[in-house]
C-alpha cells in the first residue's frame, strides 16, 4: 500500500462533502424560491445564477470525492470485500457528477444518476464497513453499518418534499466520508488496517 496515496485521498474524502454542501447552500443563497417543504435539492439546477452554481458544484465535488475513492482502492489491495466497497463508492460519486450534468431538466436521466447516488451511497458505507470489520477496525465498521441504517431509513418516514431526505441522507453519508478520510490522513504508519 502507499500511504502517500491513502494519505492524500483521505484528505480529499474530508473536503469533498464540504465543498459539496456549501455549493447546495449557495445555491439556495441564489435561489429565495427554494423551500425544504416544497423542493427536492434537484430543482436548485433549473433555472437561475444558482442552477449554474449546483449543476457545476455537484460534479466538482463528485469528482473530489473520487480521489476518496482511490484511496479506498489503494486500502482494499487483495481483499474483494474492500475493493466492491470502494467500486461503489466510486459509483456514488459518479451519480453525485450525473446529478449536475443530467439536471432535473433532463429527464429521465436525472431521476436515473439521483436514485443510483442514493442507492449506491449506503451500499458503500455498508461494504466499505464489512471490510473494515474484517481487518479489526470496530469503529469504522459500525460507523459504517449506522451510516447505511441512516441513510437508507430516512426515505422510510414521510416528508413533504424531497430535499429533507435527500440532504440527511448525503449528511449522514458525508459523516462517515470525512471521518475514515479523516483516519486515511492521519494514519501514522505503513500498517493501514490494525
Amino acid at each position: 500500500m502507499n500511504l502517500k496515496v491513502i494519505r492524500l485521498a483521505g484528505f480529499f474524502g474530508m473536503v469533498a462533502p464540504f465543498f459539496g454542501f456549501a455549493m447546495v447552500a449557495l445555491s439556495i443563497i441564489f435561489s429565495p424560491w427554494f423551500s425544504f417543504t416544497r423542493n427536492a435539492l434537484s430543482d436548485l439546477g433549473a433555472e437561475g445564477l444558482g442552477s449554474v452554481i449546483f449543476n457545476s458544484g455537484l460534479p466538482m465535488a463528485g469528482a473530489i470525492s473520487m480521489m476518496f475513492s482511490t484511496g479506498l482502492f489503494e486500502m482494499a489491495e487483495k481483499s474483494l470485500t474492500g475493493m466492491v466497497g470502494a467500486a461503489l463508492h466510486l459509483a456514488a460519486s459518479l451519480f453525485l457528477v450525473g446529478i449536475g450534468v443530467a439536471n432535473i431538466n433532463v429527464e429521465p436521466y436525472h431521476l436515473y444518476v439521483s436514485v443510483g447516488f442514493f442507492v449506491s451511497m449506503p451500499l458503500a458505507s455498508a461494504v466499505v464497513g464489512l471490510f473494515n470489520y474484517r481487518n479489526r477496525m470496530r469503529f469504522y465498521a459500525l460507523l459504517g453499518w449506522g451510516t447505511t441504517v441512516l441513510a437508507a431509513g430516512v426515505w422510510l418516514l414521510p416528508w413533504s418534499s424531497a430535499a429533507l431526505p435527500e440532504a440527511l441522507a448525503a449528511l449522514f453519508f458525508s459523516v462517515w466520508q470525512i471521518l475514515l478520510g479523516y483516519w486515511m490522513y492521519t494514519r501514522p504508519d505503513e500498517k493501514l488496517v490494525e
